[in-house]
């Protein structure tokens, strides 16, 4: 069975060769072109991948985009800047494909310092405690890396186009009684500055948009 890899994209020219030639087979990337500026769109097609472009700025917004334009019946979400390893989708893949679970989310490992900022892991510690409390789902980690079916997906009808969208989608799933787990996956230095956990203003903003999200949802 083949599954779709969706990739948001924005201004990763760097990291896209390493993700691309570990894609597994099997897995089709998607890459949806955020507006970068750089030799992303270039670089995605000469390595075979498939690029959706994507005006409206937004990481929910290319998320969506790519979940469109997706087929298969399973379709797989993570970042394109190298800090997550394409051939570890599988870890998040098999329980939705044996049906054990209906949405896998990663839960990322640190294996270097200097991966996950503390005011970031720390954010995500408190969304992940809340996540827990609402939707009684034993999550530690609103993980990027993700996959479920894509009618299962498109059933929710997921309307926020920034940060909120990972979370959204957690809390939709919930609410709709699908079953949500957890595979553990490695958390690497991604390749250039991060748009969100590499500053203290990026992480508040993503705040800022999962707390609306969390309002929007209740």
């Amino acid at each position: 069975m083949e599954i779709d890899v969706v990739l948001p994209c924005l201004d990763e020219e760097a990291a896209l060769p390493w993700v691309l030639e570990r894609m597994p087979a099997g897995y089709r990337p998607i890459v949806v072109d955020n507006g970068s500026s750089d030799g992303s769109v270039k670089v995605a097609l000469s390595l075979g991948a498939r690029v959706v472009m994507e005006p409206r700025r937004g990481f929910g917004a290319a998320c969506h985009a790519g979940l469109l334009a997706a087929t298969a019946d399973v379709v797989a979400f993570m970042d394109a800047d190298a800090s997550l390893d394409p051939r570890q989708l599988p870890r998040v893949t098999e329980p939705v494909l044996t049906g054990a679970a209906d949405l896998v989310l990663g839960r990322r490992v640190t294996r270097s310092a200097g991966a996950w900022p503390p005011h970031a892991r720390a954010a995500n510690a408190l969304l992940a405690h809340r996540l827990r409390r609402r939707t009684g789902a034993a999550l530690h980690d609103l993980g990027p890396m993700r996959a479920a079916r894509r009618a299962d997906l498109l059933a929710l009808d997921l309307r926020d186009r920034r940060f909120g969208y990972p979370l959204e989608m957690v809390l939709r799933a919930a609410a709709a009684g699908r079953r949500i787990a957890e595979s553990e996956v490695d958390y690497l230095p991604r390749a250039g500055r991060s748009k969100v956990t590499g500053t203290i203003r990026g992480t508040l903003r993503a705040i800022g948009d999962m707390r609306r999200v969390m309002r929007e949802t209740a």
